[in-house]
């Protein structure tokens, strides 16, 4: 049963193998109600048995309202949450899961270029299947290890030549500069997968002016979170209290002990959740998920990673 405005309540009904280490595993409401509709890029949030919180790309198909489905890579050096997952989702246990929200939207054009890595092929696929309903032109370049270890690779190369698959055991790494080169003038470009592989997409759409965007979304830091700096002064405006955040502790870890509510995830400055309005004062953004213009802006921060360049910040909490 739905049981805020924010969260629905889902059981478990399907878990299967989708590649190496990657499952497969779809929500459905216990009563058969149809679940709130979504667009490509999307995720939720899944509350674990343990109370983790982690976020997962969606990536079933939206037309289907019966059911959200996600595809989960099991990492070992991770923060636990994917392994829970892994070990203890089962069918049939019910799960309280956050309402789609999206942070990589697909935007309209005639032309889409998709580069997926890995377990970053699940918000693609969504994506895929929108440009191809709407007769947009698209191709996609698919990277992964082995081929066991590429999620979806089946169905996706039936889809036709648009498909390239590189495994890397048999091709190599993908020669991104040359793939970016071919791609038709206004050509958007969609990337997700490890941090290694979208810095050199980044870098090889810098050299390329023909090309229509750049949109990715990141899994995981490219660094380590740095909250060096002088202590500086937050005050939550609607909230009524100031409080001091002092070298080597986060914004995000304050404001909790007094907005307990307060959304967050990652906690390394890439997913969007924790996003604030800054009423006054100028962020000293840390964040890989705001757009430089966003950042010059000054008017959000992400409350995990960013601090202060003068002495006070005053948010919209």
């Amino acid at each position: 049963m739905i049981t805020t405005l924010e969260r629905l309540t889902l059981r478990v009904t399907h878990v299967a193998a989708a590649a190496d280490d990657v499952v497969e595993v779809s929500f459905e409401h216990p009563e058969g109600h149809p679940l709130p509709d979504w667009e490509p890029g999307a995720h939720i949030e899944v509350t674990l048995p343990s109370g983790l919180s982690r976020q997962y790309s969606l990536c079933g198909d939206r037309d289907d309202r019966s059911k959200y489905t996600i595809a989960v890579l099991r990492d070992e050096n991770g923060r636990g949450g994917s392994k829970e997952l892994h070990e203890a989702v089962k069918a049939g246990i019910e799960l309280s899961i956050g309402l789609p929200r999206n942070n990589f939207h697909l935007v309209e054009a005639d032309s889409y270029l998709f580069i997926g890595g890995g377990i970053g092929i699940t918000p693609m696929i969504p994506m895929i299947m929108q440009a191809r309903n709407t007769g947009a032109q698209w191709s996609l370049v698919y990277g992964g290890r082995r081929a066991s270890s590429m999620a979806y690779r089946e169905m996706l190369s039936s889809l036709g030549d648009q498909v390239d698959l590189w495994i890397e055991a048999e091709r190599g790494y993908p020669n991104l500069p040359a793939i970016l080169a071919d791609a038709p003038a206004g050509t958007m470009i969609y990337a997700c997968g490890p941090g290694v592989m979208l810095d050199a997409v980044a870098k090889a759409f810098s050299a390329h002016s023909h090309l229509g965007g750049l949109h990715f979304e990141r899994f995981s830091a490219s660094g380590p979170v740095d909250t060096s700096g002088d202590s500086f002064e937050v005050e939550l405006r609607r909230t009524g209290v100031t409080l001091t955040v002092a070298e080597g502790v986060n914004v995000l870890d304050e404001v909790l002990k007094v907005v307990p509510k307060q959304p967050f995830s990652c906690k390394e400055g890439y997913c969007g959740d924790c996003e604030t309005k800054v009423l006054e004062g100028e962020p000293d953004h840390r964040d890989e998920y705001l757009t430089p213009a966003d950042q010059d802006a000054g008017k959000v921060m992400m409350l995990c990673v960013s601090r202060c360049k003068g002495k006070r910040l005053v948010l919209d909490l």
